[in-house]
């Protein structure tokens, strides 16, 4: 295919967002490409030459960066100003239908009944506990609205409580780069300890001895999990022992305790294979011991309990089967299968209990639940009722109850937690998401339709709309997707997703190869040198759209981020006049030189998603298709680009270069913003006040597309 490699003449000559005036693919008021304050780099591999003209913008520390990326903001916020006023009311909207002052529903365990609540007016959870009763008096644990006063962004990640519940130990992140510290809090005395772990995952797991906890550390340049320490109360964290080291560079690792409470995990996962380590939780001093060596192609993971470990497997298992083996006897000629393997469902996971094993699985798409006994009596599956839905488990720490705890949302219910009685097989209620202003799912309506892939795979979307829709290609309609790393795009609830559907907007979910909805096949289908099935499938699922009159060319936008920006990136390359606008978040973008770079975050660990840019095979393929690479003189749609300076997974350069790039280079006059975030990271800001402004900010471009002005 077509690829640029000469250096384009910049137009715009100025920073300046009010005094610019400029042609070709710059409009008035645009920030400057920044290619002429900076040579271009040349780039070579297997014999190939690529000009990056922007390559200087990955200097994070460098101030003609900030004040670039500063230029750019201020340029966004001139462009959108005229939507302020529909900003506000979307902001209103969210605040009015989203409960402000609500409680999750406590869960039990050892003793305790364990919940979250919101306040109004407040950004963050508390997280509370109750001993022996939901009547009993409410400990408040942490109280992340205190904590987070002097931080622009504040994160609380994994919080862990200790054998006896008297420890809590939690991971903070102040920055958003998801580089935290570990913290402790006596809950007896409700007093914080003096240990401190810094600069660590977050990733952690307590012993049984109530004092050591098992943590996880990352490389400082890569990111990469790659070490496991042990941390012993009253010690100085410089003092711990390493108990684990991750060599292989393709390999991250984490730590994780059974539900059982009988053992520590160590596993080390890479795509395509797996490597778990064990030991005794009340013996701390010994050491791990492997059960089952790596290979390759062989991904399995572990859990435990009675006498037995329980073992999810793709050997010889293309959608994974279910086998046990004896304590102690870990090596593959003592498993016994439990679930074997079937071609047409995909067995996702597993639940244990005293009397039944749960089974999750996905069969066309969708989500099933499957009830067995361990007495071999007749088995069962859940009926959920819907064309399209999620469910899953949640918060199951009782192994003797009879009851299932499990969460069920769809596009026109709200999330959902239910106890489901496996025995009688009844069920009860236990919370919907309350959503005010006069909702009900009675006026929307859900679909699950099929488009045809170029080679006549059938590709699922999702649909949500107001009922009473005419499919007379006049309704604006926003397609999201993603497709990559096996990860199921599964359709559930937004209570943000009203204000676009109230006024007139479908909403669509592209069920594309890349994911696992279908299956693992689904997913090998979508990577590697499959990879651009993604992107077909996609460009399928929105011509299907517009075939069947559910929108039109000048009505379709266009939503994917981090993977699936890199999925907008490409189709938008591929056939831009199908899509009207296009929203961009934290989107991987620049694919071959950030896969050629082995000192930055995801690089060695993706090879096998991506391939290997070091192989000439792998580099002709992703250079083919790489959003960044592939930007060429013609028209593209509106686009609006979200980034985020301290993004740990996609950084923050890849969209700042792909939007340079593009106002170099298109000739449309449609709208190109970019929006850094200064204080925030892969997941966006912090706080649930700031995620509404920032959700009313896209909405506010999209209604703006379509012409719906308030």
């Amino acid at each position: 295919m077509k690829h640029l490699l000469k250096t384009h003449r910049i137009i715009c000559l100025t920073l300046s967002v009010v005094t610019v005036l400029a042609t070709s693919g710059c409009t008035a008021g645009q920030p400057e490409p920044p290619t002429a304050r900076k040579t271009p780099v040349q780039l070579e591999k297997h014999g190939h030459i690529r000009i990056d003209d922007y390559y200087w913008l990955n200097q994070r520390d460098n101030s003609e960066v900030i004040d670039y990326l500063k230029a750019e903001n201020k340029y966004t916020d001139a462009i959108m100003a005229h939507t302020k006023s529909l900003q506000e009311t979307l902001f209103q909207e969210f605040k009015e239908r989203i409960k402000q002052t609500d409680v999750s529903v406590p869960y039990s365990k050892d003793g305790y009944f364990y919940y979250s609540r919101t306040e109004e007016g407040e950004e963050y959870p508390i997280y509370c506990r109750k001993k022996g009763s939901l009547e009993a008096s409410e400990q408040i644990m942490l109280n992340v609205n205190e904590m987070a006063k002097g931080h622009d962004f504040f994160a609380v990640g994994q919080r862990a409580i200790s054998h006896n519940q008297d420890l809590l130990a939690f991971s903070v992140d102040t920055a958003g780069r998801r580089i935290y510290s570990i913290h402790f809090k006596n809950l007896v005395s409700n007093k914080p300890l003096k240990d401190k772990i810094e600069k660590v995952t977050g990733n952690m797991a307590w012993a049984n001895d109530n004092r050591t906890l098992f943590y996880t550390r990352q490389d400082p340049t890569t990111l990469r999990w790659n070490r496991v320490y042990k941390h012993s109360l009253g010690s100085d964290p410089s003092d711990d022992e390493l108990v684990f080291e991750e060599t292989d560079e393709t390999f991250n690792c984490h730590v994780f305790k059974t539900k059982s409470k009988q053992y520590i995990m160590i596993a080390s996962d890479q795509t395509l294979s797996s490597e778990v380590r064990y030991l005794d939780a009340s013996d701390v001093d010994g050491d791990f011991q492997v059960f089952l060596p790596r290979r390759r192609d062989h991904e399995y993971s572990v859990d435990h309990y009675k006498d037995h470990f329980y073992v999810r497997t793709n050997d010889e298992a293309m959608n994974f089967k279910l086998a046990r083996t004896p304590v102690g006897q870990t090596g593959q000629e003592y498993w016994e299968q439990i679930i074997p393997h079937r071609n047409d469902v995909f067995f996702e996971g597993m639940e244990m209990f005293k009397e039944f094993l749960v089974v999750m699985e996905r069969k066309n798409g969708l989500k099933q639940i499957r009830i067995k006994p361990w007495s071999g009596e007749e088995e069962h599956y859940m009926d959920f009722g819907e064309p399209t839905y999620t469910v899953g488990p949640t918060d199951n720490y009782d192994f003797e109850t009879k009851l299932l705890r499990y969460r069920y949302t769809s596009l026109v219910t709200p999330n959902s937690v239910y106890d489901y009685d496996m025995a009688t097989r009844s069920q009860k209620l236990l919370k919907r998401e309350e959503v005010l202003g006069g909702f009900s799912s009675d006026n929307y309506e859900s679909e699950r339709i099929h488009a045809e892939a170029k080679d006549g795979t059938k590709v699922a979307i999702s649909l949500v709309y107001r009922k009473g829709l005419k499919k007379d290609g006049a309704n604006p309609l926003l397609l999201y997707g993603y497709g990559s790393y096996g990860y199921s795009m599964n359709p559930g609830f937004d209570a943000y997703r009203i204000s676009l559907l109230d006024r007139g907007f479908i909403y669509a979910m592209a069920h594309i190869r890349g994911g696992q909805e279908m299956g693992r096949q689904w997913y090998e289908d979508g990577k590697l040198l499959k990879k651009k099935n993604t992107f077909t499938d996609f460009i399928a699922c929105g011509e299907h759209l517009v075939e069947q009159k559910y929108t039109s060319r000048d009505k379709l936008s266009v939503m994917g981020g981090s993977a699936g920006g890199l999925l907008i990136g490409a189709v938008l390359n591929m056939q831009p006049d199908l899509f009207k606008g296009a929203v961009a978040a934290v989107p991987f973008v620049d694919v071959v030189t950030t896969m050629l770079d082995d000192t930055i975050p995801l690089t060695t660990s993706e090879y096998d998603e991506w391939g290997n840019p070091n192989v000439k095979e792998y580099y002709d393929y992703m250079l083919s298709y790489s959003p960044y690479d592939n930007v060429e003189t013609k028209n593209y749609p509106n686009l609006l680009v979200l980034t985020s300076l301290h993004d740990s997974q996609v950084q923050y350069w890849e969209p700042a270069k792909w939007v340079a790039k593009l106002r170099a280079l298109k000739t449309d006059t449609n709208q190109l913003l970019l929006r850094t975030k200064m204080e925030a990271g892969h997941g966006g800001v912090s706080g649930r006040y700031k995620r509404y402004r920032e959700t009313a900010f896209r909405f506010a471009f999209l209604l703006d597309l379509a012409a719906i002005a308030e």
